[in-house]
């Protein structure tokens, strides 16, 4: 894995506000990848490796939670994430849009 763009898409990652969420597909799009949101959840699955960054505010681009990962919808809840079911955030409420 190319490190230099990992630490990109951690970097940008880390500008999701607390109680916000983006897509795999808008961090892809914000480091100038736009067709690589597989690559972003690559990097996400093994961030603990380049240290500690906020990868829970990831879901996919219907804001499904990630299927492996316990602690997210706790996470998310906790910071005032909405939900509209089980495994979903709301996109319309909790989308993070880049300033």
């Amino acid at each position: 894995m190319d490190e230099r763009i990992a630490y990109e898409i951690l970097e940008a990652v880390r500008e999701i506000p607390a109680g916000k969420v983006a897509s795999y597909g808008q961090i892809a799009a914000l480091i100038g990848k736009e067709k690589n949101a597989r690559l972003v959840g690559k990097v996400l699955s093994h961030a603990e490796m380049y240290g500690k960054y906020p990868c829970h505010r990831v879901v996919n681009h219907v804001g499904r939670i990630a299927p492996f990962f316990d602690e997210q919808k706790e996470l998310l809840l906790k910071e005032g994430v909405f939900f509209r079911d089980e495994t979903h955030v709301d996109m319309k409420k909790s989308r993070w849009k880049r300033q």
